[in-house]
């Protein structure tokens, strides 16, 4: 342990991982408090899923410069990180939603990222156990899942970052408050805590959201893609703080991961059999024989959410020696990456791949929904 570092982390998830490695390869000595796991909390629940999202231009920046830099570093991972590049499926159920194929397809092919509409029968034959009569799917090749948890592990042991096995009790620009007593001094520090991040940085427009997850015995073969469903555009006008949508991963042991949920207001850890009943139909409707297949594990996780649904990457108006990591939603596997590089860039005072403007905690996020009608669920995001 050093007398003092260049930079002390909060969170040893995901976010908090990729800070401390990019924070490491730019020079800057780094300490990450951390008393759980590294690499557990919401990062132990996530999907995830690498994917580029096109909600708006600041996430689709974001998320495409974090799966980038995936893609660079996969061959580089270890075999505990299962790293599969098996691109998405965004599945079509009928001529309304191959509308919206054929939108996110122009999107794509303006920002010169691969993607490509498949119709109904070239779906049927990528995905047989797709329920027959789909009306197609965009095809993005590039993107890719992995195991979070291992990947996080990973990303610290790159770092050389030193752990500090202690809960945060408070975080500031001169460094970490430690709950058993004493402190870390840091020239910065930088709160990556997740949908706890409000705890020790009060204020912040970040709130939980609960999501369910489940996986599968081994089913080698059974699903090929990372699919998603388009239909969450039908139910933006829900009623239902609760929403459900299909989202199937594969693994390479064979296994099938499934989403998701999004729930506002659910603060407590514990499975909820309606809403996880309700996922598991829906994944019906889109792939019959899943039901045929045997769950071995359920859970949940929380995911750090913000009104704009960006994250808050950057140092706080009120403290510039203190930054925040978070608020990536069901995203923060895939911008972790990213969000380090920006994170490290800020501290060195550097240019950044992308601008960093539209994540600045200063900006005006509005007010966090919660469960009202027109929140929509994005189930691309992984659940966390």
């Amino acid at each position: 342990m050093r007398a003092s570092y260049d930079v002390a982390i909060a969170g040893g998830g995901i976010v908090g991982a990729a800070c401390a490695a990019a924070c490491a390869a730019a020079g800057l000595t780094a300490v990450v408090v951390e008393p759980g796991p590294i690499g557990g909390g919401a990062t132990a629940a996530g999907m995830g899923h690498i994917v580029v999202m096109d909600d708006s231009p600041a996430q689709m920046a974001l998320t495409r410069d974090s799966r980038e830099r995936w893609i660079e570093l996969a061959a580089e991972l270890p075999a505990d990180v299962d790293y599969l590049a098996c691109g998405t499926l965004w599945v079509a159920a009928d001529a309304e939603e191959m509308a919206e194929v054929r939108r996110k397809k122009g999107v794509y092919d303006a920002a010169g990222l691969r993607a490509e509409v498949v119709d109904g029968r070239a779906l049927a034959e990528a995905e047989p156990n797709l329920r027959p009569g789909l009306a197609g799917a965009l095809l993005v090749p590039d993107d890719a899942v992995l195991y979070p948890p291992c990947a996080a592990r990973w990303l610290i042991e790159k770092s050389g970052a030193d752990l500090v096995r202690e809960k945060a009790a408070g975080i500031g620009g001169g460094g970490i408050e430690l709950r058993g007593g004493g402190r870390i001094a840091a020239g910065v520090t930088v709160n990556a805590t997740g949908c706890w991040a409000p705890e020790l940085t009060p204020g912040i427009a970040v709130r939980k959201r609960k999501g369910h997850l489940a996986i599968t015995d081994r089913y080698p073969g059974f699903v090929s893609h990372a699919l998603v469903e388009l239909g969450y555009l039908k139910s933006a006008h829900s009623t239902s703080a609760d929403s459900v949508a299909f989202n199937a991963q594969p693994r390479h042991t064979g296994q099938v991961l499934l989403g998701s949920t999004r729930q506002f207001g659910a603060e407590g850890g514990e499975v909820e059999l309606p809403i996880l009943s309700r996922m598991v139909k829906r994944a019906r409707e889109y792939m019959p024989r899943i039901g045929e297949l045997t769950v071995i594990r359920c859970w949940t996780g929380f995911r750090a959410a913000t009104p704009d649904k960006l994250p808050l990457i950057g140092p706080c108006p009120e403290d510039p020696k203190l930054y925040l990591a978070t608020g990536h939603e069901g995203l923060g596997i895939t911008t972790s990456l990213a969000t380090g590089a920006l994170v490290a860039d800020a501290i060195l005072g550097r240019a950044s791949a992308i601008p960093r403007e539209p994540y600045s905690p200063g900006r005006s996020p509005g007010p966090l929904p919660y469960g009202r009608a027109s929140d929509r669920i994005s189930a691309g995001e992984e659940a966390r």
